[in-house]
């Protein structure tokens, strides 16, 4: 009996656009391929989310809004570590959606917990979880501050602001410090000790990390 193997989400991503495509005005569509194309470019800071760097771990909040530590959601585990950019942005729905399915039954037979972190506000956390059934801690990280530390941080430019305003989603709402800046969808594998161990940054929004890079850096670790 044959087994089907796992849509990747690159496969995913390609089906999302190409029914985005029907339905974006393609004025819309040239200003996010330009300002994806300028953050590819830029790309992230030399150095930026390095391993043997210990991660930062300021407080953030949970999705009720409490306040929370990576640490004690690790509780001295190893983790794999999600930074998407909100609930708005359907390539971040689709992937955590992907790592529920595929990466947290794995990483659940090793007791690595999995954390998608995000500086939208709380509520925004919780309906990410909500609408995509997702298990695992889902957190705000507000001003982004583990991002910046980790020079993962990018800002959307003013055309790309304005278009996704047009479309009903205002960033300075969504974020949790009323501004604009967003992580560059990144994957850490980080030890036991809080080290990070492996790395994986997007500058490209639209891409994200497959499941089988995910779990051959857990494997690393043992």
């Amino acid at each position: 009996m044959s087994t089907t193997e796992p849509v990747t989400i690159a496969t995913q991503v390609a089906q999302l656009q190409a029914g985005l495509a029907g339905h974006l005005p393609t004025e819309a569509i040239e200003v996010f391929i330009a300002d994806q194309k300028r953050m590819v470019a830029e790309g992230a800071a030399p150095g930026a989310a390095r391993p043997g760097t210990s991660l930062p771990d300021p407080e953030l909040l949970d999705r009720h809004g409490n306040p929370v530590r990576v640490g004690a959601l690790r509780a001295n585990r190893a983790a794999v570590l999600v930074f998407y950019r909100g609930a708005w942005c359907p390539y971040c729905n689709l992937a955590l959606k992907a790592y529920q399915d595929q990466l947290v039954p794995e990483l659940a037979k090793r007791d690595v917990p999995l954390i998608a972190i995000s500086p939208q506000k709380p509520d925004g956390s919780l309906s990410t979880a909500e609408a995509n059934a997702l298990t695992f801690d889902v957190v705000s990280d507000p001003g982004n501050q583990i991002a910046s530390a980790l020079g993962i941080v990018t800002t959307p430019s003013e055309a790309s602001r304005s278009v996704t305003q047009q479309l009903g989603i205002d960033l300075r709402e969504a974020n949790a410090d009323g501004g604009y800046e967003l992580p560059m969808p990144t994957v850490l594998v980080v030890d036991r000790d809080g080290v990070i161990a492996w790395s994986d940054i997007h500058p490209d929004y639209t891409t994200r990390t497959e499941v089988a890079e995910i779990l051959a850096a857990v494997a690393q670790l043992d």
